[in-house]
């Protein structure tokens, strides 16, 4: 079991990585962290044009959130180790 929820864990992360991407047209960070995965993306104009598909990837993590930064916001989503995902 605990390898077909890795298998998924994984799978999800790619799957969102590349929704990303796609959606920014240049590659998102991932950052590894201590029991989880995090993944963000500067929020550019071309994005707000896209919100509606934006939040969809970004409600694929365990958590998602945006931060203010001092040039603008970062849109980011995670998943954290042991905990189930959206599907």
């Amino acid at each position: 079991m605990r390898a077909t929820v890795d298998h998924d864990r994984r799978a999800a992360i790619v799957y969102a990585t590349a929704q990303l991407a796609e959606l920014a047209g240049v590659p998102p960070r991932v950052i590894c962290e201590c029991g989880a995965v995090r993944i963000e993306t500067e929020v550019t104009e071309h994005l707000r044009r896209r919100w509606a598909e934006l939040l969809a990837v970004l409600d694929l993590g365990t958590a998602f959130g945006l931060t203010d930064t001092t040039t603008g916001q970062i849109a980011w989503l995670s998943f954290q180790a042991g905990e189930s995902f959206r599907s």
